[in-house]
């Protein structure tokens, strides 16, 4: 029997329950030390939840947001807890769940498609939102995979002339070994083990997340951080998935980077538990608008 039939599903297994992990956490299952202030919602913003069609920018949030997904999450899934503090922070709030495949609809996650194929996808959503709102721009917000889709998307796909600012969360940036599952499975089974992620367990993104991929190497070609964008990038000293966590940064001139911990050394929030941290929905609001206050909280640690 050769060695990828027996070790590649054991990693995809592994690295599709790590990912998955965040849609199964629960809003409840998190405290914060510090209640995350926001400023009260503009006239016409939804009170909560995401993709209220009817919702206009205000002159104070003249941006919708739209918010990315990580890999083999969703758009309910990952966004149960910040989506509705964006709306009721008074933006316009938007989702969708991109990259789902014939062996995994969305509601089993999304994500799972060729980075280059939920891109486009995810360019005609941005589209729909500029013409359904009447706005000028949107801003990006997007966890994991979803930032890595937030870079990728704005400057490969060539939409920066149509994002304001761009908030990424632990994004692979410059591709990941996934825990070093990546790095353990071309030990013991060769490459052919980590081919195996896109010829049989249908996650073509894994490949194309994983550092020195030809999908990695066009976002990291040239500049990353493009004319008339503002960006900010947070990662976690905790993370166990983006290896090494560095290599969620962005190093230029203009980009905001940080980990969690240099506004809270006490979170000891890991990668999945971003989505359910409450001192990130006030990072998140801050990276939309810098007059909004930094407050701690406590994300899981996984």
């Amino acid at each position: 029997m050769r060695r990828h039939a027996v070790l590649a599903p054991a990693l995809t297994c592994l690295l599709a329950a790590a990912m998955g992990l965040a849609g199964t956490l629960r809003a409840d299952a998190t405290t914060s030390d510090t209640a995350v202030t926001s400023r009260p919602a503009a006239a016409g913003a939804p009170s909560g939840g995401l993709n209220d069609w009817s919702c206009r920018p205000s002159v104070d949030r003249p941006r919708p947001v739209i918010l990315l997904h990580g890999l083999v999450s969703n758009k309910d899934q990952n966004w149960v807890m910040h989506g509705p503090a964006l709306a009721d922070a008074g933006y316009c709030a938007f989702s969708l769940t991109y990259g789902a495949t014939p062996l995994t609809r969305p509601r089993n996650g999304g994500g799972w498609a060729p980075v280059e194929r939920s891109s486009r996808e995810i360019g005609r959503f941005i589209d729909r939102v500029i013409a359904r709102t009447g706005a000028r721009k949107v801003d990006l917000v997007g966890h994991s995979e979803g930032g890595f889709q937030a870079l990728y998307v704005t400057k490969v796909v060539g939409y920066a002339p149509k994002v304001g600012r761009l908030v990424a969360l632990a994004p692979p940036t410059h591709g990941t070994s996934f825990a070093h599952i990546v790095t353990l499975g071309r030990v013991l089974g060769g490459q052919e083990t980590v081919d195996f992620f896109t010829d049989t367990a249908g996650c073509f993104a894994c490949t194309d997340l994983v550092t020195g991929s030809e999908t990695v190497a066009r976002l990291t070609r040239g500049p990353i951080a493009q004319r008339g964008v503002v960006y900010t990038v947070i990662a976690t000293r905790r993370d166990a998935l983006i290896t090494p966590t560095s290599s969620s940064f962005i190093r230029e001139r203009g980009v905001r980077n940080y980990y969690v911990q240099d506004a809270c050394p006490l979170d000891p929030v890991g990668h999945i538990g971003i989505a359910q941290d409450p001192g990130l929905t006030s990072m998140i609001l801050n990276g939309l608008d810098p007059t909004h206050p930094v407050t701690c909280g406590f994300g899981p640690p996984i």
